[in-house]
């Protein structure tokens, strides 16, 4: 594949909406979901996290490509980009930033990602607001010489992400550890389902050591690893595919395990505690969305990115098959199901990302929540 910004290109929705443009990165066809993030910075986090997988990410902010590409800020472990493509309006044309190591396209170029620029991203993204995010595909260079009915056939022809079931594209093949900083204190076993290269990082300042593992490994097997405690990671499709993983988390939390998820994860706790899940129509991407905890009456203000949530209403109390439980979360711009928590407090779960990369550190605190939740109730101190 080549790369050239002035090569034509289009962006094509099922609903029959185009949106033309220059290519950049890679030349040819890809195809995925169209959502959008109101994210100002963090395009290196957004583009290489896991949970955008089969997803071409329009970005709100006017210029993207300003701070360049770095080799430390991917969010995943080899620095892979998840999104299937990017579009942007106003691409930089130089890098400026004493980081940046190469630019935005050349990275694109390397791994193969095809952008778009020069879109009318402001109509775009009202389009996604009105009618929802929509399968759609961007076609440059000779891909885009076909007709527009072609176009939009091909688009059409891919499958939807509700029922997408992409844990296995994305978790690891192999068990691998992430040392603890200092003196080890608890060992935590996180599963896969996307995880970003940033929460181990929090563990491990912590003293915790992470062993990573990949999605729906039974709880006997984690055994082995003597957990304190067990972490559900973020990751992309649809949570009602993920009954494998549903299960083992019923199992850990009847082996009084404490457990923490996020994002994904917390999709799937609600799950193991009875609650169902839907697609939203255009879901939660950004880095400013404000969160009220109903335990404590505090607000914060969050990085998220989702296209599902939980059913249910802000501060509801339920009951589940180990206790009763309380929708402890909700995002005050559409009152959606932020979080969960058992009361007992052994598993809990939120819908946004306390590790931000990108985003603000309000969240933060939940990573303490967690730690001294295992000093209390580890099954290692009992």
């Amino acid at each position: 594949m080549t790369s050239t910004e002035h090569t034509p290109a289009v962006l094509v929705l099922s609903d029959g909406r185009i949106f033309r443009g220059r290519g950049f990165g890679a030349a040819g066809t890809t195809l995925g979901e169209a959502v959008f993030t109101t994210a100002m910075t963090g395009y290196q986090e957004t583009l290489t996290d896991p949970s955008y997988h089969r997803q071409l990410v329009v970005a709100t902010a006017p210029q993207i490509g300003n701070t360049g590409w770095n080799d430390e800020d991917s969010e995943s472990r080899d620095g892979k980009i998840w999104a299937a493509g990017l579009v942007v309006h106003d691409l930089a044309r130089r890098v400026s930033n004493w980081r940046a190591q190469r630019s935005l396209t050349d990275e694109l170029q390397a791994q193969n990602i095809i952008g778009i620029h020069s879109v009318d991203t402001r109509a775009l993204v009202r389009h996604l607001r009105d009618n929802g995010s929509a399968r759609a595909g961007i076609f440059s260079g000779a891909d885009a010489d076909k007709t527009d009915a072609e176009l939009v056939e091909i688009v059409r022809a891919q499958p939807a992400m509700t029922g997408a079931d992409l844990t296995a594209e994305v978790t690891t093949d192999e068990p691998y550890t992430i040392a603890a900083e200092g003196e080890k204190k608890y060992t935590v076993v996180a599963y896969d389902m996307g995880i970003k290269s940033a929460t181990p990082l929090q563990f491990a300042a912590r003293g915790i050591e992470t062993v990573v593992v990949p999605a729906n490994t039974p709880l006997d097997e984690i055994r082995q690893h003597q957990p304190d405690g067990v972490f559900i990671s973020n990751g992309p499709g649809d949570p009602a595919t993920a009954d494998a993983m549903v299960q083992i988390t019923r199992d850990v939390i009847a082996a009084e395990i404490p457990l923490f998820g996020i994002c994904f994860g917390n999709q799937i706790l609600g799950r193991a505690l009875g609650k169902a899940t839907y697609k939203m129509k255009f879901g939660h991407r950004g880095i400013n969305v404000p969160v009220l905890n109903h335990l404590t009456g505090k607000v914060d203000i969050t990085s998220q990115n989702h296209g599902f949530a939980l059913e249910g209403t802000p501060g509801e109390k339920f009951d589940t098959d180990f206790g009763p439980a309380t929708v402890t979360h909700s995002c005050l711009n559409d009152d959606c199901v932020e979080g969960v928590a058992l009361d007992d407090g052994m598993a809990f779960s939120v819908q946004y990302h306390p590790e931000s990369a990108a985003g603000p550190n309000d969240a933060n605190p939940l990573f303490d929540h967690f730690v001294e939740l295992m000093s209390n109730h580890s099954p290692n101190r009992k």
